[in-house]
């Protein structure tokens, strides 16, 4: 990936094609149903949502995985503990890799307490 300069989530995904493009507009899609509120921006030249002024979710794609990241509370990662075995998970990524499904429920669920989270 060349460019560097990224202003818009669209710059972002024009640097992708197939089905990793696909992955992050699915993404995308579920931020904006659960928190039709969130804006979009640029953060660290990755994808990113924010409400209110405090991040919501950062997603990026990676040739064998996507991630979404954001520092992550305890709270969050104990929430989710189940969910997240079996993926590589630090304290503010977890990565998804391209040959499994994209765990769609557990995303909505996940974007769904870190809306409640950030509106505390």
């Amino acid at each position: 990936m060349a460019k560097t300069d990224f202003k818009t989530i669209d710059e972002y995904h024009k640097t992708f094609t197939g089905d990793i493009l696909k992955r992050m507009q699915t993404i995308r899609e579920m931020v904006h149903k659960i928190a039709p509120e969130a804006e979009e921006v640029i953060s660290y030249q990755i994808p990113a949502f924010k409400i209110d002024n405090k991040f919501l979710i950062y997603y990026c794609a990676f040739a064998k995985h996507l991630t979404l990241s954001n520092p992550w509370s305890e709270a969050l990662l104990k929430e989710f503990a189940t969910e997240l075995k079996g993926l590589k998970v630090s304290k503010s990524a977890i990565q998804f890799p391209h040959d499994k499904p994209l765990p769609l429920d557990f995303i909505v669920r996940l974007l769904k307490f870190r809306k409640k989270e950030i509106k505390i």
